[in-house]
C-alpha cells in the first residue's frame, strides 16, 4: 500500500516533513509541524465549563475535572474558552487569561496532564458581540451589526472596534498564548468558528468594514493571520498554535466553504500547527447537532473537512457527531482526517479514550435529552445544561450522571444560575 505524504514547509520549521504508511489507527502517533508528538488520535474538543473562581481563575474544579479527562487516555484536550479580556466575557464565570495575577492557578491546571498521554490547550476566545447584555452593554464587533432579531432580547447592538483597538486584541491574543506557555500548557488553540470575534471578522455578512480589515476575504482573514503571526512571535517555533474554524457560518451572506478552504489553505502555509473544523454560530447552531451528515455518516462536517483536507499542509481535527469506534478508526485510516474531535462522549465518559483504544465494537453513550414534552424542550436548552451538569460533577469529584433526567438538568441550572444564568445558557451553545 503506497504511503500518504504529509509535508509542511514554513517560517516555523523550514526542515519539517513527516510519512505515514497506511493502515494509521486512532493509537497511532501524531506528529505536528512544531515538532510536538501527540500520543494517540483521539482529541477532546472544547466544552464551555463555565465554573471560574470569582476573579475568573481556575480552581480546583478545573483541576479535577481535567485530570479525569488526562487520567482517560485523550491525547490532545482543548479547553473551554479561556477569556484574553475580562471586560468582554462570553458568559459570567469564564476564565480569563491575560496578565500573570493568578498564574499559579494555571500552573496547577496545566499540571493535570503529568504522567498521562493527555496534551493540554486553552482555547483562548473574544466573544465580540457574542456576548450577553447583562455582562456587557456596549459589545464589540468589526462593524456595528446586530446579531439577528431573535437573539436582539439578549446580545445589545454592537459598536465597530476602531483600529487601534484591534490592534490592541490581537496583542491580547499573543500575551494570553505566552502566559499559556509560562504556566506550562503544551499549546494553544484560536477560536476562530462559533460567531465569536474571530469568526465575525471572517464573515461578509458581519464584518462590512471598508478599510484593510474588511471587504474581500483577504482582509477578512487579516485579523486571524495577525494574531497567528504574533502569537508566534511570542512563544517560538516549537510551541504548537491552533486554530477552529467553521467550515462554513451556514447563513446566506455569510462565511461561505469556499472562503474556509482558502483560509485554511493560507493559514496552513503560515504554519499553523492544527485546524480544527467545525460549523455554525449562535445564530445557525448546527454544531449542536442539529445538521445531519450528507454522507451518512456520524461527523457532521465531514465532508466538508475533505474539501479542505486536500488544500492543507497540517493536520486536520474534525469534531461533531462522532459516536463509534468503527467510524473513528475508518476516517483516520482513510487520512480524511488526523484527529478526532469528541465533546459531549466524554462528558458522561471520561474514560472512552482508552475504551476506543483498547476494545473493539466500542459506541458512545449518547443520548437525546428530553423531558417528553416538545413546549419544555423547546423553553430550556436542555442539550447545553444537562452536559454542563455533568462536567460540574466531574469538578467536585462526583460522577457523571449519564442516566440524568432532563428534569435534574432544569432544577440545577435554575438552582445554581437562577433565571438570568437560564436565558445566558438559551443564548449560547457549545
Amino acid at each position: 500500500m503506497s504511503p500518504i505524504i504529509f509535508s509542511h514547509i514554513s517560517e516555523a520549521d523550514k526542515n519539517y516533513s513527516r510519512t505515514y504508511t497506511l493502515p494509521m489507527n486512532l493509537k497511532s502517533e501524531l506528529k505536528l509541524p512544531c515538532g510536538m508528538l501527540l500520543l494517540n488520535r483521539i482529541a477532546k474538543s472544547a466544552m464551555s465549563e463555565n465554573m471560574a473562581e470569582e476573579g475568573h481563575y481556575p480552581g480546583l474544579h478545573y483541576t479535577n475535572l481535567y485530570r479525569r479527562w488526562a487520567m482517560g487516555g485523550v491525547g490532545l484536550c482543548i479547553t473551554g474558552n479561556v477569556m484574553i479580556d475580562h471586560r468582554h466575557l462570553g458568559e459570567p464565570c469564564n476564565v480569563v487569561l491575560e496578565n500573570d495575577l493568578h498564574l499559579e492557578h494555571f500552573k496547577s491546571w496545566a499540571q493535570t496532564t503529568e504522567g498521562t498521554a493527555m496534551s493540554l490547550w486553552p482555547q483562548l476566545n473574544h466573544p465580540g458581540k457574542q456576548t450577553p447584555k447583562f455582562l456587557t452593554s456596549e459589545p464589540v464587533a468589526p462593524s456595528a451589526i446586530p446579531l439577528g432579531p431573535k437573539m436582539r432580547a439578549f446580545f445589545a447592538p454592537p459598536r465597530a472596534l476602531m483600529e487601534k483597538e484591534i490592534e490592541e486584541i490581537i496583542n491580547r491574543f499573543a500575551n494570553s498564548a505566552k502566559l499559556a506557555q509560562e504556566a506550562g500548557f503544551q499549546g494553544v488553540q484560536i477560536h476562530g468558528a462559533h460567531g465569536y470575534l474571530v469568526s465575525q471578522f471572517l464573515s461578509p455578512k458581519h464584518n462590512q468594514r471598508q478599510d484593510k480589515w474588511g471587504g474581500p476575504l483577504e482582509n477578512r482573514m487579516r485579523f486571524l493571520i495577525e494574531i497567528y503571526k504574533s502569537m508566534r512571535l511570542k512563544v517560538g517555533a516549537s510551541f504548537p498554535i491552533g486554530v477552529k474554524i467553521n467550515s462554513a457560518d451556514f447563513q446566506k451572506g455569510g462565511f461561505s466553504h469556499e472562503d474556509a478552504i482558502s483560509v485554511c489553505q493560507k493559514i496552513s502555509k503560515l504554519g499553523m500547527d492544527l485546524i480544527e473544523i467545525s460549523g455554525g454560530s449562535y445564530e445557525k447552531p448546527v454544531m449542536t447537532g442539529q445538521r445531519q451528515s450528507t454522507l451518512k455518516r456520524e461527523a457532521y462536517f465531514l465532508q466538508y473537512a475533505s474539501d479542505i483536507k486536500k488544500v492543507i499542509e497540517c493536520p486536520l481535527m474534525v469534531t461533531g457527531g462522532f459516536r463509534t469506534q468503527k467510524i473513528m478508526e475508518e476516517v483516520i485510516n482513510s487520512g480524511e482526517a488526523d484527529l478526532i474531535g469528541l465533546a459531549r462522549p466524554l462528558a458522561i465518559e471520561p474514560n472512552l479514550p482508552y475504551r476506543l483504544l483498547s476494545d473493539s465494537d466500542v459506541a458512545s453513550k449518547v443520548h437525546p435529552i428530553t423531558t417528553g414534552i416538545k413546549f419544555v424542550d423547546g423553553l430550556f436548552p436542555l442539550e447545553i445544561t444537562w452536559y454542563t451538569r455533568q462536567l460540574h460533577l466531574m469538578g467536585k469529584n462526583l460522577e457523571p450522571k449519564m442516566n440524568a433526567n432532563a428534569w435534574n438538568a432544569i432544577y440545577h441550572t435554575l438552582k445554581e444560575m437562577g433565571v438570568t444564568g437560564l436565558r445566558r445558557a438559551s443564548a449560547r451553545s457549545n
